[in-house]
């Protein structure tokens, strides 16, 4: 009893348990993924203190052995992915750099609408054994984002990740462990240009942004880092003996302090409203007042080609990160990415990589996964393919409910007839000892059942049947008395007896009550023949609807792509499936179903012909 009365509040004590369990478990992005890290982005004073405005930006994470397990991701970094702190939006990103050899890793991560003077955290996760695939690098900046070169790859330095694509011509010479991953040596001695390009062009007084990383191996004066020229209109980014500068049309922009050579410089220029403000290392430097002047052409790199095919004195050491984007960035976007591109203490401050959490999950089955994939291709069902997913779940609904029905009767009959079996086998020997006139004698066989046993039977179609028989034995009994003397005593005699025709007619009434008989057996069996007659044809019909509206769809949007068409006509596809998932099962549980009914009518065709025989034999005439 004490057992019994702590059961149920330990069972609510493990449900809870397990619910709270399973509330945890939603905060993981994806269970294939088994190992996810905390990343904080702190913008307040516990980090890096930024109180201007920052925006969409792409934030750099650099992985080392110390933070990252390189053992357990994939050995290009292809499974990597980012998701928002609520661990269902997932961040677009792409790797600068995998080095598996070495351990390291620059991954570029885009965060939306990063705030100031607060802590944003994402989340990294890792570690599938699936296909996971490698991001396009174009798709982690905003549409503002015109030109990035991060001069990574050795074989194609001047490679464009941003979604321009406009490659640099020419052969810039490549060093190797710059600043992050890879970067440019430049000798002041050839222009890298930068062809023209629509999403290139400088609109007068328009906005833009212009930022990279510098390290001067040697202070020179006037040395161009970036330069533009179309007629009269020019606008020159330069280092002038180790101050930075904008240049536009001869104008140049008030100076500062100096760098000295051999260090890691950010140094960017925002133009913005007849404005160009110079900064260096995220700080306001200079400013020049001035509007951009309309500018279309080539972009050159380290070498500026003035008119009458004059050079000025290009950049001499090493150069990396280059970002050109069509608007002005705020301050805060400026001053984020020179403290977390850089590799200073405050960098390692603003960006904060936490320790492994390992999952919990188990690797989905590849049941689950299908049953996920088809949850997938619902949401692109149309309200017809609904209907005939509806009309077709009813079918299944009807069909297995009088499928259960089915079995358990014919469970019943089974048990029933056994046990009706073995009392005629004891009393079809002699059927005279049963009292047919005597209602009760038929009802227990000659007093040979116990009432339990009588209540089971009934449920038998033999003992029906033999109840039949019995009553009409009773019906056309006749009643011959012969009369014998006896020297000392007179006795009567009675003889009963059957006729020929007696027979045939109580032999016709037997199988009349099996046709009764076969009838209730297979009473509503005929909706599982309409499940698997009509399931396909219903499904059938909401794909056919759904292939119908997703082309005219197509033709309506003029989108003719995979993408585009493939939802749709999966969705209309999944109408098709769900119609053979009623008919299928249906057509099997019917087979097995007139299998068992079959085997029922078979052995009250045998005892029919049994009980003939016996009231022939037993009954003579």
């Amino acid at each position: 009893m004490t057992s019994k009365k702590h059961l149920l509040p330990a069972l609510l004590l493990c449900l809870g348990f397990a619910a709270s369990l399973h509330a945890a478990d939603k905060t993981w992005w994806d269970a294939k993924w088994t190992t996810r890290k905390k990343i904080d982005i702190d913008t307040s004073g516990k980090g890096l203190a930024i109180a201007e405005p920052i925006g969409t930006t792409a934030v750099l994470v650099r992985l080392h052995e110390g933070v990252f397990s390189f053992m357990s991701a994939k050995e290009d970094g292809s499974d990597l992915r980012f998701t928002a702190d609520d661990h269902k939006t997932v961040l677009k990103h792409h790797v600068e750099k995998w080095d598996s050899l070495l351990n390291e890793a620059y991954v570029w991560v885009q965060v939306p609408d990063l705030k100031p003077a607060a802590a944003t955290s994402i989340w990294l996760y890792y570690g599938t054994a699936e296909a996971a695939g490698a991001e396009p690098a174009k798709e982690t900046y905003d549409a503002n984002t015109a030109l990035v070169y991060h001069f990574a790859d050795v074989a194609k330095a001047g490679t464009d990740s941003s979604a321009t694509g406009a490659n640099a011509e020419g052969t810039p010479t490549p060093a190797a462990g710059s600043l992050i991953a890879g970067g440019l040596r430049l000798f002041g001695q050839a222009p890298i240009k930068v062809p023209a390009n629509p999403a290139l062009e400088w609109a007068p007084g328009g906005a833009m942004t212009v930022s990279v990383w510098i390290k001067p191996s040697a202070l020179q004066p006037n040395a161009v880092i970036l330069s533009r020229r179309e007629g009269a209109n020019a606008f020159v980014l330069g280092l002038d003996n180790g101050v930075p500068f904008v240049e536009v049309n001869k104008q140049r922009s008030t100076a500062g302090a100096p760098i000295a050579a051999g260090g890691w410089h950010h140094v960017a220029a925002v133009a913005d409203a007849g404005t160009i403000t110079v900064y260096l290392d995220g700080k306001s430097y200079g400013q020049l007042s001035a509007a951009m002047p309309s500018l279309k052409g080539v972009i050159e790199i380290d070498k500026d080609t003035a008119p009458g095919g004059e050079s000025l004195a290009g950049f001499t050491g090493e150069l990396d990160e280059l970002q050109i984007a069509k608007t002005a960035r705020p301050a805060g976007f400026i001053h984020l990415a020179a403290v977390n591109q850089g590799s200073t203490a405050d960098a390692a401050k603003l960006v904060v990589v936490g320790s492994d959490e390992a999952s919990d999950h188990e690797e989905e089955s590849e049941i689950m996964k299908h049953v996920t994939l088809i949850t997938d291709i619902s949401k692109d069902l149309t309200f017809d393919g609904w209907v005939v997913i509806v009309l077709c779940a009813l079918l299944a609904i009807i069909g297995w409910a009088i499928a259960a029905g089915k079995f358990m009767y014919l469970n019943t009959i089974e048990k029933a007839s056994k046990e009706f079996l073995k009392r005629w086998e004891k009393i079809s020997s002699d059927l005279t000892a049963i009292d047919h006139e005597d209602a009760e004698s038929v009802k227990n066989i000659g007093g040979t059942v116990s009432n339990k046993a009588q209540k089971l039977m009934r449920q038998s179609p033999l003992y029906q049947l033999y109840h039949l028989g019995s009553e009409e034995i009773s019906h056309r009994m006749k009643s011959v008395r012969q009369v014998s003397f006896d020297p000392t005593k007179k006795e009567e005699k009675k003889v009963l007896g059957l006729s020929g025709r007696s027979i045939q007619a109580i032999k016709a009434a037997l199988h009349g009550g099996m046709v009764r008989e076969v009838q209730k057996l297979n009473g509503k069996l005929v909706f599982l023949t309409i499940g698997i007659a009509g399931g396909p044809y219903l499904g059938l019909l909401g794909t056919v609807i759904g292939v119908m509206i997703t082309f005219a769809v197509i033709a309506k949007s003029g989108e003719v792509e995979v993408n585009s068409i493939a939802p749709g006509i999966a969705g209309a596809l999944l109408a098709t499936v769900a119609g053979l998932a009623v008919a299928i099962p249906a057509l099997f549980i019917y087979s097995y179903l007139s299998s068992r009914i079959k085997d029922v009518v078979l052995n009250m065709e045998t005892f029919i012909d049994e009980f003939i025989a016996k009231m022939a034999e037993h009954y003579k005439e």
